[in-house]
């Protein structure tokens, strides 16, 4: 059982609430509804075409094949079986590979942070583990944003298509882009309109990226790299223990007084 989301352009009316939802249950800042940032992990753009007004998601398209996690060197991104990719900052070593290979330009850096971390959409996969909807999914009332298994959520979209063909411009998004998405769109007008990457993106991406992670091994066999690399990474663990130690401490300290 895979689930994803199917995002109607067509019935969104730009309200934000999949916007605040996403940022209330994550305990995000008020800020740029437009930009996708380490602390904004969904976002609504606004186009203008034929005097008439678009809103468009921008989250994390959890791909059928990720290629965050195909270039991760410590398994911090997983695609789960429910369908989310989720990551593990306990593994991540701040490389930032992910960055750099995602085809959606995703996922996004604590820069301002200490110890910083990447940061993303993961679906909410805490609360569908318990078998709730995401945060943003439970707030769309008009019908935009449904959440379901993705198998049924290409059904209702291909007959949405069929019933309404004056309405929907006759393309899924997501079916096969990057090796397909568990976020689908539709639309009204042709999806490239609405800045959706289309052209040479219908192929998943981790084999472009392993052509030249499979390179690495020969670069990095010499010994002085690998014992600073490790060092690199029992120290990053560390510092971060630090920071969740001293975070406890001071949850508990709060609750006393």
């Amino acid at each position: 059982m895979s689930y994803g989301f199917l995002i109607d352009t067509t019935r969104c009316i730009g309200c934000e609430a999949c916007v605040e939802a996403c940022r209330e249950i994550h305990g995000h800042p008020e800020g740029d509804v437009a930009t996708l940032s380490a602390h904004a992990f969904t976002a609504l753009n606004t186009h203008e075409i034929d005097d008439e007004e678009i809103f468009t998601r921008r989250m994390c398209m959890h791909c059928n094949d990720p290629s965050c996690a195909s270039v991760c060197p410590v398994g911090a991104f997983t695609k789960t079986k429910l369908g989310p990719v989720t990551y593990d900052p306990d593994k991540c070593i701040g490389c930032r590979y992910c960055m750099v290979a995602c085809p959606f330009e995703v996922p996004k850096y604590q820069w301002n942070k200490k110890q910083p971390l990447v940061q993303k959409c993961d679906m909410c996969f805490e609360r569908i583990s318990r078998g709730q909807l995401p945060a943003c999914a439970e707030a769309c009332e008009e019908g935009a944003t449904v959440f379901g298994e993705r198998s049924d959520l290409i059904k209702e979209a291909r007959r949405r298509i069929e019933a309404d063909p004056d309405t929907y411009h006759p393309y899924i998004y997501g079916l096969n882009e990057a090796g397909g998405t568990s976020v689908l769109f539709l639309s009204a007008v042709p999806i490239e309109q609405l800045d959706f990457k289309k052209e040479q993106f219908q192929q998943a991406f981790p084999h472009l990226t392993w052509n030249v992670l499979k390179e690495i091994p020969n670069v990095a066999s010499f010994s002085g790299l690998f014992m600073y690399g490790l060092w690199w990474v029992i120290n990053r663990r560390m510092e971060l223990q630090k920071i969740k130690v001293s975070e406890t401490a001071s949850a508990v300290e709060e609750e006393r007084s």
